[in-house]
């Protein structure tokens, strides 16, 4: 992977799998070989593969560092942090600790003052490595934090009265590009999804409604088990077939479906689409800057999604927020009172079917989690 870095075809710049905007394909090997050196880096008892993998992994980072140091220079700032995060854990090599003085600085003014989370880890991690100072790194993470956190809880309380000024702060932040599954050492501040403790119940898996009765053809006509499709939803890289990140052109040839309705935005001159509806799958694909960003399936009859062997699509709602209760432990509500799952990327809305309500769910990116401001009045609509 690393000899490709020369090849002038890597300067292609595209949106990747797993990190967010655009990026020349040069960057994205970089972080490819970085995820590379987090799992070399692990002890052996932490590795999944063979002793002798490891043994070999390990004495490739050698090479690796004297193909990957010449792009920390790079004139791409992504390059170039990309090149920096690699190097920095490639170091990790003992016979590579002379070179440790000459990149340390670049891993603290590069790396450490990046708007990805990951990269900044992996300099606080690093330099406190090497013997060096991060109090003051720790610091500013800690105040960046908070920082996120109360204007995120400000701009979700419609009725705070710095409500607009947080949301428009939040929209002026760098987007963290950081991956969202890492293969290697973990990032220490994201939330970690465990199950239930040993000692306590396993929570109570939540059941799809089974369906209306066979016959019955009336507007509230709710699909049994074995008529809906099976999706798997993989947190924020997508649903089904779908990916985030996809065009309409690319979600139609995915579905094999041409859009029912279609809705576009008119800012600043410039028509954006907002929303496009697919009747036979029975689901919603919303966008940002005409990239898929959140799926919503339609709790009568779209996909049967599951998260974990786990149904979420046309469940009772208590049900399956108290089943997220137990299994994750922490979610936060929209003003309608939804469940949220920001570690996951999911919430609940519930859809009426007659006489009852039913979950429908939303898989999300990072930046839709503030729903209030992110879905169109549309999909407010659906009750």
């Amino acid at each position: 992977m690393a000899t490709l870095l020369d090849d002038p075809r890597t300067l292609v710049v595209a949106r990747w799998e797993r990190r967010a905007g655009e990026r020349p394909l040069r960057a994205e090997l970089l972080n490819w070989v970085a995820a590379f050196a987090d799992v070399a880096r692990l002890d052996a008892t932490e590795q999944l593969g063979a002793p002798q993998d490891l043994a070999a992994a390990r004495a490739a980072r050698a090479v690796l560092h004297s193909q990957v140091a010449p792009f920390c220079q790079d004139d791409d700032p992504l390059v170039r942090e990309a090149a920096v995060a690699a190097t920095a854990l490639l170091l990790a090599d003992p016979l590579l600790a002379s070179s440790i003085p000459r990149h340390a600085p670049l891993v603290r003014y590069v790396l450490a003052t990046s708007a990805d989370s990951y990269y900044r880890w992996i300099a606080r991690e690093r330099l406190a490595a090497w013997g060096e100072d991060v109090e003051g790194l720790i610091a500013a993470e800690d105040e960046r934090r908070v920082t996120l956190t109360k204007a995120r809880r400000v701009a979700e309380d419609p009725w705070d009265e710095g409500n607009e000024a947080a949301f428009r702060w939040l929209a002026e932040q760098p987007v963290d590009t950081a991956a969202q599954e890492l293969p290697g050492r973990w990032h220490p501040d994201w939330t970690v999804i465990e199950p239930a403790a040993p000692s306590e119940p396993a929570p109570e898996e939540p059941l799809a409604v089974p369906g209306s009765q066979p016959g019955y053809r009336g507007p509230w006509r709710i699909a049994r088990g074995e008529e809906r499709a099976e999706w798997t939803f993989t947190p924020f890289v997508g649903v089904g077939p779908l990916h985030f990140g996809m065009t309409l052109e690319e979600i139609t040839d995915a579905l094999d479906e041409q859009p029912t309705v279609t809705s576009h935005s008119h800012d600043g001159g410039r028509q954006q689409l907002v929303y496009a509806d697919f009747a036979a799958t029975a689901i919603r694909a919303l966008f940002q800057d005409d990239r898929l960003g959140c799926v919503a399936v339609n709790a009568l009859d779209g996909p049967q999604v599951r998260l974990d062997d786990v149904p979420l699509t046309g469940c009772v709602p208590s049900q399956l927020e108290d089943w997220l209760l137990r299994r994750i432990a922490r979610l936060s509500y929209s003003v309608a009172g939804d469940p949220v799952c920001t570690d996951l990327g999911l919430a609940i809305r519930s859809q009426r079917a007659g006489d009852i309500m039913l979950t429908r769910p939303l898989f999300l990116l990072h930046d839709w989690r503030d729903l209030w401001h992110s879905l169109p009045q549309e999909e407010w609509n659906v009750v």
